[in-house]
């Protein structure tokens, strides 16, 4: 979403308590403080539920976020989907150093829990106060299926074969997915790229980073899960 604010232009020796850049910085600045309540989805309950019983932890269903140290590095992604999210990116405003501008604008990423969608936006604009507005640049669904079915039984099997002490367990992905185009057409989907990866190596940590990449051992291992997901389901 693109937040702008207006304000008055002027120079930018003189007082101004209509500054744009001002309003728009105390807006984006509540948001990127805000404290989201937390929101379990189906999926996330099951995934803790097979992580307190793996580990022998207490699943308490009030607060599950003690859980997550004991998803290693996979925490970073997984703690972003116990609750609604919205971070700022980009930020634009001005043309001189000397001069205040009229406007300013921000650009904030948002996503929102399956179901909580009015929840993120009525919360942005709980924030922003009376001097910003609102501009939707993407809007796209929070999407989750059940993970049960054949297709959910032939990728555990699957990764059963190659790694008989696995444990198969569901979640929800914090970014984007092509399954949303998919389920418009009634196509139920899953997220199935199989990684094998050492315990000190936070992959989630490398996401659009400058040495983005996988090991090559977790690379075949996943080539061999595929093969024989597609070879048996």
């Amino acid at each position: 979403m693109k937040l702008t604010a207006h304000g008055r232009a002027g120079h930018g020796s003189v007082m101004n308590d209509e500054n744009a850049l001002t309003r728009l910085t105390e807006a984006i600045a509540k948001i990127g403080n805000h404290q989201w309540p937390q929101r379990y989805s189906a999926t996330v309950k099951a995934l803790f539920k097979l992580v307190a019983a793996a580990t022998g932890k207490t699943y308490d269903e009030k607060d599950l976020r003690p859980l997550l140290s004991e998803v290693g590095f996979a925490a970073r992604m997984i703690g972003a989907t116990l609750q609604n999210t919205a971070n700022p990116t980009m930020l634009e405003a001005g043309y001189k150093a000397n001069v205040i501008p009229g406007s300013a604008s921000a650009v904030v990423d948002g996503r929102f829990i399956p179901g909580f969608e009015d929840e993120l936006n009525e919360t942005i604009r709980s924030l922003i106060g009376p001097h910003v507005s609102i501009e939707t640049i993407t809007r796209d669904k929070a999407l989750e299926v059940p993970f049960e079915g054949d297709l959910v039984d032939a990728m555990c099997a699957a990764i059963l074969k190659e790694d008989s002490e696995a444990i198969p367990v569901p979640y929800l992905m914090s970014g984007g997915t092509d399954n949303k185009a998919l389920a418009e057409l009634g196509i139920v989907g899953y997220g199935f790229s199989p990684l094998k990866l050492d315990e000190d190596f936070d992959f989630m940590a490398m996401f659009h980073g400058v040495d983005e990449r996988v090991p090559v051992a977790g690379l075949t291992f996943g080539v061999r899960v595929l093969k024989g997901f597609l070879e048996n389901s």
